[in-house]
This record gives C-alpha cells, structure tokens and sequence, in this order.
C-alpha cells in the first residue's frame, strides 16, 4: 500500500525575539484561516505561485480541426450553405452554393472545433503567440533555394569567357560611397545644354556668393531650364499625369465607378477612354444642334442676313388689363403643388367636390369621411334615409305608399285647412288668438306690415303736441259735453 506523501514541516517552529515586530506581525490583509500557526513567518515567505508563467502555458486554436467525420444528412440548426453545426449561414467560409446543403442534403462538412481561449493580460499582448515554428521551415528552404541558384549561376561563370553578371554590374554602381567626389555622383546628361550656355550676354550672368550658385535672371525666365536633380519628362508621362489627376477626381466627386489607377489600371485606362469619347459625342452633337438652328457664316446669305437685321411691323391690335394682361387671353391654370385629380378608395370623384351644411366631401358617395370608401348609389340612398329620420320624415307619403285617391281642389283645400288648424290636445281657437295678439307671430313677420295694419297704427298712435290729447278716455270731458 502507497503511503501519502509527509506533510512539509515548517520551516522555524521557534520564535526568534530579535525580530521586529512589524515583520512578524501578519498583515491585516491575509487570511489567518489560510494561514499556519506553525511557521509564525509563513507570511514572509516566498509564497509558490499556480502559474508562474502564463505565456509558457497559454494555448491558442487548434486551426482547421474537425470534431468528427461528417455527417450524412442535414441537422436542424446547422449551416444552409455547408451543413456545418458550428456556425451559420452568414459566417460560412465556404463558397455560396447555388443550392445549399438544406436543400439537397450533400457534400455536407465536419463540425469545426470551437474552442474557448481565455488569455491573460500578456498573453494578449504577445505578439508570437500561436505561432508554429514549423512554418518558418518553408521560409527557410526558400533562401536555401535563392543561395543553391546563385552558386550555380556564379560557377557557370567562371568556367566561361568570365561574363559579367547583371548582379555584380548592380553592385558596382551602387557601390558608390559618400567618399565619392560629389561631382562624379552627380553628373548630368550629355545630351543637355548647359546651363550657361541658355543665354550668352555677359551681362545676364549673376552669380550669389552666398549660396555659391547662379541666380536666374529675368531674360532666363521664359525658358525651359531643368534644375539639378531635375528629371524631364518624357514619353507617356504627360498622359499618365492627366489619368492621374482624373482618377483623384472621381474619388473626390463620389462618382459610382470610381478609378484606382495603382489597383486596376486597364479599368481606368478604358473607362477615361470611354468619358472622352462620351464627352466628344456630346460636344459634337451640341455643335450640330446649333448648326442646324442657327446655322453657320458660310451658310447665311447677305440677303437673308439684311432680311434678319431689318426692322418689321406688326398691325396685331392688343389691349392690357390694369393687372398688364392681355384681355382675352386664355387663362392658365396654375400648377398646384398637391397631386390634382387623383381618384382612391373606389371613388369616381376628387374630395371637396360635394359641399353641404359648411362640409366637404365626395360628390359620388355624398361622404364625408376622407379617405372613407366610395359606396356609391347605396351610400347616397343611405345618407337621404338618414337624412329623413334625423328630420323626423320617416313616414312614407301616400305617393310612395301607393294609397292615393283622387279628390276635387275644394275638398284638397277644406282637407289641408282642418288638418291645420287641428292641434292634438290643444286650447280653443279663439283663446289662443287673444294669447297672440301681444306678440308677433314668425308669419307676420315674414309676411311684412299689410295696409290695414299701417291705417290701424295712424288711428290709434296719440300725439304728443295735441292739447286734447291727455283728456281723451276721461269721464269730465264726456259729462260737459251733454252739458
């Protein structure tokens, strides 16, 4: 039987009295639960810790791993492109196929293996973590490859004629230190003219002592001098510029096909091409519109020319409003900003074309609800009965009931007057003409002031200036009479 391993004793079981207390003390900040009471210094030991290295430890994905062989069908939840369950459609990899594996239930892929990383504060920020050394193999054996192609091609001279190698022809003229003289390193063309030599007056030459150099004068100007370490333009480069300088145009416009000329010049080559000849097509046609209008100095004759710059008459007789319009002109509508004659929801009119106790509304339905639906010729018989009913007409008359019956005028008339004067539940006539004797009635009123009325009101109004006035109706004054 395996006996367990012994239990470390610790490390000083007596006190030594010589040590300060500050350090024999314990913090307050540790634990004493964790702590042993054996070893009093057990807090100023070098405590062991769990991972002492966590770049050593740390682990990385294991790319391209596969949990198990595929699957033969498809899986509810996994991928619609792949069948895959570690991922979905939109984070597929894979090229997007014309019918997924959910459809056709093949060619479906392994389970990738998802893995969860957790790093520490170093070893997210160690920049060779999860590298494989193996790789750096192949970069290896490429130098190798260079060096073996190199001696092959160096032995290959020396058993010849002792060709010079373009490699040691590029290193003999980069080998030009800054020991070289300044003059030597900095040579210019043969071919071009010296700078002296641009203008021969011997008064054009100014020479500035403090930067030790020529200065250009005002009869030097106007020519074409290249600068020390002046490179002329040659060839195409006047064409590349201008591609150059179109491409940065449309990046700063937004156009939609906008130009990279460093990443695809064969597009920018063509669509530029394509702009110009767009451009000289609309110039050309432009120039012929206004040919064909105006014509040109060839084509215009001196008769027609006279005949455009002589001054006509009219005899058009025109008159003007005090607005400055002229009468009788046809007037214009003018556009209005809403949308006009625009028919919805069924209806065969525009809205405000039916207008009825201060409201608009539509005049094939009668409604007006807005944007309501159109019920046509029942909406209209629908609104008459409502109509009726709110009046109280909901009685059919004897026309309508098909009860009618033919009488003379007189006995119309006789009918018409009982069926007026006829009050359900009310007072005699003729107390109900005293009550309205105090008042005017709405019929009179309507009906104006007659004759008699007016001859009436002369009789019996008084008159304020007549003497006798305040004695008529007094007894005294009919008494003296008999008298």
């Amino acid at each position: 039987m395996r006996q367990p391993p012994k239990k470390e004793e610790p490390k000083c079981n007596e006190k030594n009295e010589y040590i300060p207390s500050f350090i024999s003390k314990k913090p307050f900040y540790i634990d004493d639960a964790t702590q042993s009471d054996a070893d009093y210094l057990e807090h100023q030991r070098l405590q062991s810790v769990a991972n002492s290295d966590p770049l050593a430890t740390s682990k990385w994905y294991d790319r391209g791993a596969k949990l198990a062989p595929a699957a033969t069908k498809y899986r509810k939840g996994a991928c619609e492109n792949c069948g895959s369950m570690s991922h979905k459609e939109k984070d597929c990899l894979q090229r997007r196929r014309k019918e997924g594996a959910r459809w056709t239930g093949k060619d479906i892929q392994a389970d990738e293996k998802v893995e969860s990383v957790r790093l520490g504060w170093d070893a997210k920020r160690d920049r060779w973590n999860g590298f494989e050394a193996g790789e750096y193999g192949e970069v290896v054996e490429e130098y190798r490859q260079l060096e073996e192609m190199k001696k092959g091609v160096v032995e290959e001279g020396e058993e010849g004629d002792e060709e010079v190698v373009d490699g040691d022809k590029y290193e003999a003229e980069t080998d030009m230190g800054r020991k070289q003289a300044t003059s030597t390193r900095n040579l210019r063309l043969r071919e071009d003219t010296a700078k002296y030599l641009l203008n021969l007056d011997l008064e054009s030459a100014k020479y500035d002592p403090k930067t030790r150099s020529m200065m250009d004068t005002e009869t030097s100007t106007n020519e074409l001098i290249a600068e020390d370490g002046f490179q002329k333009a040659s060839g195409d480069a006047a064409e590349f510029e201008r591609a150059s300088r179109y491409a940065w145009e449309t990046q700063e416009r937004g156009d939609k096909d906008k130009i990279h000329l460093q990443a695809n010049p064969t597009e920018a080559v063509l669509l530029r091409k394509r702009k110009a000849e767009e451009d000289l097509g609309k110039k050309e046609s432009q120039k012929k519109a206004l040919l064909d209008k105006y014509g040109d100095q060839s084509t215009i004759s001196a008769k027609s020319s006279l005949a455009a710059a002589a001054v006509t008459s009219n005899e058009k007789y025109v008159e003007y409003d005090s607005l400055g319009r002229i009468k009788g002109a046809p007037q214009t509508a003018e556009k209005s900003m809403y949308a006009e004659d625009v028919l919805i929801n069924n209806h065969t009119s525009v809205w405000g074309s039916w207008w009825k106790d201060f409201k608009w509304g539509y005049a094939c339905c009668h409604s007006i609800v807005k944007n309501s639906f159109c019920t046509g010729e029942e909406g209209l018989r629908a609104a008459e009965e409502a109509e009726r009913f709110s009046k109280g007409l909901i009685l059919p008359t004897a026309a309508e009931a098909d009860n009618a019956t033919l009488v003379s005028k007189g006995e119309a008339e006789m009918m018409e007057e009982r069926d007026a004067e006829h009050v359900p539940n009310g007072v005699d006539k003729p107390e109900k003409q005293r009550m309205d004797e105090s008042r005017r009635r709405l019929e009179e009123m309507k009906a104006g002031v007659t004759e008699a009325e007016m001859e009436k009101s002369r009789r019996e109004k008084t008159n304020a200036a007549d003497p006798m006035a305040a004695l008529l109706g007094k007894d005294e004054l009919v008494a003296s009479g008999q008298m």
